[in-house]
């Protein structure tokens, strides 16, 4: 008997991994990076390739399948106020467990002390910062002074980090008012949009297409509606071919993600991890809490049924694949699949919900951000009050709207948060060597939590979901 999807391309997970590794040991990595990795770039390009004209006719489709205007209005506002909610539960929850746990106060005193000068150092240079954060000032106690000197004289000495740099200016494109996603979400060229992958201005487009088309008399509508259904059903089969080929290509994928992490030395993973354990932990037991308990319980009480254990099979294959190529967008064809045949959500409601989801929801992502702010600032000896705390909730609410269409959206949204708070952005630096690995632990939470809210969402409009199974009440 055939092994099912999802236990095949954790196999190819599994042995990509274990290929890894065992070329890192004999030093074969240029050979599994020039032979291998390849084939999983090209994977990624081909899931991008169908995901931008996936979401315009797969909305498209959804909305002109509501049948009118009001009920779109009706389950656009459920979608809306269910993927806030479970934001705002998700940072929450990552400041209750970086504020417990406190990962910043495991490293060396020393060393948090020459970070917190540091600090102080960088709010003296940079004029749109008044203060440190917490009104202290240790660098202008005298007894301070060598360190001073000490942390002067590296800061001088340090070149900048090109890639950091780079993503430095991705976020002052992305920086501005508190309705700039707004603004961005409007295309002045569509075709642009398309070409640079803005996911927000192609669900807008997408959006307004599908509403002017309702309000069109059936006989002008009809043959564009038709059209755009088969289009979608052109791009679903392109998935189901890729798909067939995912075991092989999540084998390529992991087994080059892991090789330029390791290099010839697989000793490095592992030291990756020690050296930002606390942090590491931290945000993987909030993801896991996010899984494992805030979306069963949600579930539960929203559709008053357990359904959680068959959902988790039903998805498995888009977490699976969230996991291998770090990107909701990439991983929604298979995601729509997922939620349709699986679950049973009708059509309809999965196109217009779940490509929405995939750009402005990000649950994994907001609980990161939360987590990597309060962990650099207790790195940093900067005690930050429950009110700026609570401000995170806000900015990162927003950042993830606003940056969801631009690539390395975790890292970009973090520089915004931590911009807003007033405390240094290259702080982000610190966290990248194990941005990687936890990216991929916080996509797979950003595609579960899409689909719970579209199950809700589908079982709320009186959906029949997991028919022919009998459900636990």
């Amino acid at each position: 008997m055939k092994p099912s999807l999802p236990v095949r391309i954790l196999i190819g997970l599994g042995a990509g991994i274990a290929w890894a590794v065992t070329s890192s040991t004999m030093g074969w990595s240029a050979f599994t990076l020039d032979w291998i990795a390849p084939f999983g770039d090209i994977f990624i390009n081909l899931l991008k390739l169908i995901a931008i004209p996936l979401v315009l006719f797969s909305i498209i489709s959804g909305v002109s399948g509501l049948g009118d205007v009001a009920k779109l209005g009706k389950t656009g506002l459920r979608m809306l106020l269910l993927y806030l909610s479970t934001t705002v539960i998700a940072i929450s929850l990552g400041l209750v467990l970086v504020n417990v746990i406190k990962p910043g106060e495991w490293s060396d005193d020393a060393q948090r002390m020459r970070n917190r000068i540091s600090y102080e150092l960088w709010v003296q240079e940079t004029a749109s910062v008044d203060n440190p954060k917490d009104g202290l000032c240790l660098s202008c106690d005298p007894a301070n002074s060598a360190l001073v000197a000490e942390v002067v004289m590296a800061r001088k000495s340090a070149p900048p980090d090109p890639a950091l740099m780079g993503k430095v200016e991705q976020a002052k494109q992305v920086s501005g008012g508190p309705l700039q996603f707004l603004v961005d979400m409007v295309p002045s060229n569509i075709f642009l949009s398309f070409n640079n992958a803005l996911m927000l201005q192609v669900i807008f487009f997408a959006l307004f297409f599908g509403v002017v088309l309702l309000t069109l008399p059936a006989a002008t509508a009809t043959p564009v509606v038709t059209l755009v259904n088969s289009l979608n059903e052109v791009f679903m089969k392109m998935v189901e071919l890729v798909m067939r080929a995912a075991p092989w290509f999540v084998f390529a994928l992991m087994a080059g993600v892991v090789s330029r992490i390791a290099g010839d030395d697989p000793a490095a993973v592992l030291q990756l991890f020690k050296s930002l354990a606390g942090y590491s932990l931290t945000v993987i037991l909030g993801l896991v809490l996010m899984v494992f308990v805030i979306y069963p319980t949600v579930m539960t009480l929203l559709m008053r049924r357990n359904v959680f254990a068959r959902f988790l099979k039903a998805i498995s294959p888009a977490q699976l694949l969230a996991f291998s190529t770090s990107s909701s967008a990439a991983t929604l064809p298979a995601t729509l699949e997922c939620v349709e045949q699986n679950i049973g959500v009708s059509k309809s409601t999965a196109s217009f919900v779940l490509p929405i989801g995939a750009t402005v929801n990000m649950d994994g992502t907001s609980l990161y951000q939360a987590v990597a702010v309060i962990f650099l600032a207790q790195f940093h000896l900067v005690d930050l009050t429950i009110a700026q705390q609570l401000g995170v909730i806000l900015t990162a609410t927003l950042a993830s709207i606003g940056a969801a269409a631009v690539p390395s959206a975790g890292l970009i949204t973090l520089f915004i948060v931590l911009t807003g708070l007033g405390l240094d952005p290259a702080w982000i630096a610190i966290i990248l060597p194990v941005d990687r690995i936890l990216d991929m632990c916080r996509t797979v939470v950003n595609v579960t939590g899409d689909a719970v809210c579209c199950s809700i969402i589908a079982h709320g409009q009186g959906e029949k979901l997991f028919r022919g199974e009998e459900v636990e009440g």
